[in-house]
Order: structure tokens, then sequence, then C-alpha cells
């Protein structure tokens, strides 16, 4: 789509905008993060082809590096793209054009991490900074730069920028908040009485000398901008006023060109997931009016991300003038073609980004609802019609796998059955009762190919006194009465067992979360653990862990609940008047058994081929006549993430 197709559109999202002498075609951007597909810090084909996909879907502008290194004392164990040296610059070559390609603008952010670095990652190095102030969240201990250190890392950060320059990319960022940068600005950590610290003025010194040295290396026309906190939320920290005051400096030295706006502090877990990088328990772009008010005090352009993840809000962003680039980088995630759904008229088959934050931590960047999301050279996000012929493809479960499976079926031209139970869609993810489809009902349909994905139930029957007790399903549906003492038991590090003690809590009960983890939640993603952790310590919820649900009996004083200890093999007694038990699921196998025998390939999906991106290939015999698969949680009990990648890689192929 050329700039002046999408110009004539009066959707405010479609305007061009002209940073300095770019182009960008819209208003919608992703901003650079931690991807993780990065191949020992380099930007490989992984790297290239997750950010390509986005270009493709129709944005402006793809931000890369989150975090990229400028020198070997600003690492973590993992994740980051490597700009100390021109072993980067070839690369950039190859990225730029594949992102050029698509009328797309591409750019770097570079950093120093600063007391953020971790001293046992790379070569060892001790982390820096402005005053030797550990972070929480980090734990390095940092030794207090001296001006041989500044100097090396201003020098640094203008040879990183002068490679991205060189590789072809139309810009770079530094990060200021919680960054090296940050770190002196703040007067939480420089705590300097030499002319690095004191007086705002002072604490600006080193940032402003990072420019001018960036400056000197890639000339006045190479865009540099600032991404930069505008609210620290004062105390310690830096307040708006102070944060107005240093944008000002830094924007009447003529050094950068756009401020991408940020809020709160990094330096703990807990403001990382509620502050930087908010999701699910948040509202939606919590900080867009706080970023837009910053715009209205300054005279360059301005840029956010934040839980934008609708085009409505993107919408409103940029029509009532509070930024001038929307960022929805996330959101890409999910859906790498919004853009091209919102030029095409179908903003509403956009796929949402629900905040669950899946793509942060160890499984970044995957989305809970988009497989294909940073597998792209393996899996297609724009699913095209094979060319082999219609199948009848009968699907057995509505739930997030077998939605998948279907979806992904018709978009290949296949006719798709779908069986579903109950009287909506969902699985687990809404309300789920016995399957009912049968041998006869999916014989009938004369299918091909037979997808069972009827999920799984809660099964405690291994448990002794197991009959005493409450599943979570049970409870979270309100199938049962919440009773006024109530301990619940988490066998599996998820959500499920301290969303379970919430309810309990809520309905004003008293609740007790034992679990067999060493901590709280450990399957779920950093930002959304810690969340939880504040949520069950808000609500006074005792907690036990590294303890194993042995047995349940009743006696006088109530339920008799013996545990085990993980650690030393210590037993525990506890008596309550209601044991709620979460310990995963078990398949809703059945018909699948039963449709085994007669299947081509008695119901065994070749691993080799599903991996390899290649077509189930199946023997045949006389009496057989269809293909049989099972997915999601009718295999084992997973997430959704899991259930959704097993069926777009069966059927996309298909």
């Amino acid at each position: 789509m050329q700039i002046d197709e999408l110009s004539s559109s009066n959707d405010p999202l479609l305007q061009p905008f002209k940073l300095k002498h770019l182009t960008l075609k819209n208003r919608v951007m992703s901003t650079s993060h931690a991807c993780g597909l990065d191949e020992n810090g380099l930007t490989g084909n992984k790297y290239q082809a997750y950010h390509e996909e986005k270009a493709r879907g129709g944005l402006a502008l793809t931000m890369f590096g989150g975090s990229a290194s400028v020198a070997p004392d600003s690492l973590w164990p993992s994740g980051q793209v490597d700009v100390s040296t021109d072993a980067i610059i070839p690369l950039f070559e190859q990225f730029a054009a594949k992102v050029h390609h698509h009328g797309c603008a591409l750019m770097c952010q570079i950093s120093h991490l600063g007391r953020r670095a971790e001293c046992y990652a790379g070569e060892w190095l001790p982390a820096i900074g402005p005053s030797p102030i550990r972070e929480t969240l980090h734990r390095s201990f940092p030794k207090t730069m001296d001006r041989h250190d500044i100097d090396r890392v201003i020098k640094a950060y203008g040879a990183a920028a002068r490679r991205c320059r060189d590789g072809g990319l139309d810009g770079i960022e530094t990060l200021g908040s919680g960054h090296l940068i940050g770190q002196f600005l703040s007067p939480y950590t420089n705590h300097r009485a030499d002319e690095f610290g004191g007086s705002l003025e002072n604490r600006c010194r080193f940032g402003l000398m990072v420019y001018e040295e960036i400056r000197r290396q890639v000339g006045d026309d190479f865009i540099v901008g600032f991404r930069f906190v505008v609210d620290e939320k004062g105390g310690d920290h830096l307040d708006f006023e102070d944060c107005l005051r240093i944008a000002g400096l830094f924007e009447s030295s003529g050094l950068i060109d756009f401020f991408n706006g940020i809020y709160g502090n990094v330096d703990t877990e807990i403001a990382l997931a509620v502050d930087n990088m908010p999701g699910m328990a948040s509202p939606s772009a919590p900080w867009l009016n706080r970023v837009g008010e910053f715009k209205q005090h300054v005279g360059l352009p301005v840029f956010h991300a934040a839980r934008i993840t609708d085009i409505a809000t993107a919408r409103y962003a940029i029509s009532e003038n509070l930024l001038d680039m929307v960022a929805m980088t996330r959101a890409h995630i999910a859906d790498p073609q919004i853009v091209n759904k919102l030029v095409a008229g179908q903003e509403d088959r956009i796929r949402p980004c629900v905040g669950a934050t899946h793509c942060m931590s160890a499984n970044r960047p995957t989305c809970l609802h988009n497989p294909a999301t940073g597998r792209e050279l393996k899996l297609p996000q724009v699913i095209t019609p094979g060319v082999e012929g219609s199948r009848r493809v009968v699907v057995v479960g509505a739930g997030p796998a077998g939605l998948e499976a279907a979806r992904v079926s018709a978009e290949r031209g296949h006719q798709v059955i779908l069986f579903e139970a109950s009287n909506q869609l969902g699985g687990q993810v809404g309300l789920r009762l016995n399957t009912s489809a049968g041998v006869k009902e999916v014989m009938a349909q004369r299918p091909d190919v037979v997808i069972i994905a009827t999920g799984g139930i809660p099964d405690i029957d291994f448990l002794e006194g197991g009959e005493l007790c409450t599943t979570s399903w049970d409870l979270l549906t309100g199938q049962v009465p919440i009773e006024n003492d109530v301990i619940v038991y988490d066998g599996t590090g998820r959500h499920i067992g301290p969303l379970c003690a919430e309810k309990v809590t809520s309905a004003g009960h008293v609740a007790t979360l034992v679990g067999i983890d060493g901590l709280l939640a450990p399957e779920l993603v950093y930002s959304e653990r810690v969340v939880w952790r504040r949520q069950i310590f808000e609500q006074g919820v005792d907690t036990l862990f590294d303890h194993r649900l042995t047995s349940v009996s009743r006696e006088d004083e109530g339920l008799r609940v013996c545990f085990t200890c993980e650690l030393n093999g210590s037993e525990t007694i506890r008596y309550t008047e209601q044991v709620v038990v979460e310990v995963g699921t078990q398949p809703v196998d059945e018909l699948y058994q039963q449709l085994r025998p007669d299947s081509i390939n008695d119901g065994v999906t070749d691993i080799d081929a599903l991996l390899s991106g290649s077509s189930q290939v199946a023997g045949t015999t006389a009496d057989t006549t269809f293909e049989l698969h099972r997915i999601g949680d009718a295999v084992a009990s997973r997430n959704i993430a899991a259930a959704t990648l097993d069926a777009l890689r069966l059927c996309s192929v298909m």
C-alpha cells in the first residue's frame, strides 16, 4: 500500500507522519522489546522474520533491540541484540532490506543496562552505575563508575549508533528509565557529588554527553530518539515536573528528534508488571493521558506504548493529539496484520491482545492464542488454501484447540464439521459440559480427517479421600457453595490455585493456599506471578509451599487434611471445612480410543512430520477410511498456548 493510497482515508491512524526526513506511512508502530529470537546476540533469520511479518502486516515503523547492548558489561544471560561490534552490520543490512521492502521503517533501541546488568552473564564483568546502589530485580551490586568508565561507555553508545546507521537502519533510540542514562537522571540511583551528580543539570550531563557522541558519529541526518520516562511517580524518584525539566534540557540541546514516552520505574517485578509493561490486571492504556499531557509541554514528536491493545484506543490517541505515533507492540504479537485489516475494512477481524502476557519471560514472543508469532519461519500468520483439494474434517470439541483447528482447516479450504456439547464455545475458557458426539455421530459425516479436541476434566479419584474434596472447576463455576474455612491445594503452579483462593476470600471467607511447588504460580510469567503474589498478600491468604496433599478424611473437627513436606518428608495436619483441589486435568479421550482401530494412522500423529511442517503421512488398509488426531488437553493437561499450537501445526499443512 502506497502512502498516497493510505492518506486518502479519513482514519487518523492511516495518515502519514513526517519524522525529520522520514515519511512514515501511517501512525501505527511497534516499540523495541527483547523478543528472545536473537542467535548469540545476532539478528538472524528468525529475528528478522518476526519483524518482517509486522512490516508485511502494514505498520509504519517497527523498532527492535529491547536494550541492545552497546558494551560487554551491559548483559543479561540471554535475549539481547549485541551492537558492540561491527559483526552486526551485515545482518542489519539484510534486516533493513527485508523490512523496507514492505514500506516500513526500522529502528533499534541501543542501551547500557548499568546496574541492571547481571555480573554473571557473558564474561562475568561487574555491573556499573553512577552509585553503588543494588537493583532489587536484577540483583547486581554495581561498581561506581569513574571517569574512565564514563568516557568508555559514551564512546560505546556512539559506536553502536554508527553501526545502526551503517547497517541501513532508519534511526535509533536510547532507553532512559531504569537503564544507565536514567540511573544518572534519577536522584534515587545517583548519589554522586561530582559534576555528574547533585543538581538536575548535573544529573543530565552524562545523557547529554552520550547524545553528543552519537551525533558526532552518525551526523545530523540520522534519526535519534529518547525512550524517556515521563513520570517515575515521585517520592525518591523523579516526578512529572522533574521529567518535564529534563525533557526540556534534552530537547533544547538539538540532539534528539523524538520522545518515546514510558511511565514508572523498572526496579522491581511489581513495578515492571504494573507500571512499565502492564498486563491483564491493569486497565487499558493506563498511562496514555499522562503521556498525552507530557506531549503538550514539548515540541518534539511523542510516541508511546503501554497496553494499547485495540484500534479504538489507538485512534483516540492520535485524533486527540495525545500521541504522534501510537505503539501497539503486544497487539502486533497477537496479530501482525492489524493495519492491513484496518485498511481492508476488517477491523472486526483483528485478533485481540487479551493482556495475558504469555509473550513475556521464557515464552517470548509467543502469543497465548496466536501460535505463529515467533515461529514465522515454520508457521504461517496468514493461512492460504491448500492445493490438494477439499477434505471433510470433523473436529470434536470447541475449546481453544478445537476452534483453532476448525478455523485453520476452513481457511485451508476444507469442509469442517464442528461438534460441541455445551451451549457456547470456548471449552475451559467458557462453560464446559460433557462431550456428546460419539462414534456414530462422527462417522455419519463420512470424514477424511477427525480431530479430537475434547479437552480434559479434573480427576481427583487418585487421592485418598478425594470424594470429600471439591474440584477447582466446581468452585470457580459456582457448582458448589463456598464454606467458611477453605484449604485450596495447588498441584499445578498455574493461575487456577490462586484464582480459587481469591474467589474464596472475595466471598468473605477464609482461604489457605497450599502448593506443591516452592513458590506461588511458578508456571506463570514473572509479570503475572508477581501480580498474583500481591493479590494473595493483600487478601490475607495464608500460604504453605513445598507440601503435597496426601489424604483427606472426615473427623469430628471437620475435614482432616494431611500434607507431606517435599523437602524432608515430614507430615503436616490441618483441619478445615472444605478442600478445593487443583491438579490439572485428565484427557477426555474415550471417543479417540474408540475411533483408533478404524483410522488410517491408528490415531498416531507423526511427530517428525509435525515439527518439519510436512503433512501427516498415514499408512492405509482395506478397512480404514479416515485420519485421526487429538490435540490440546485431550492429549495432556497444558495451557491455551499449547492447545492452539497443536492445532495450527497440524492443520496448516493439512
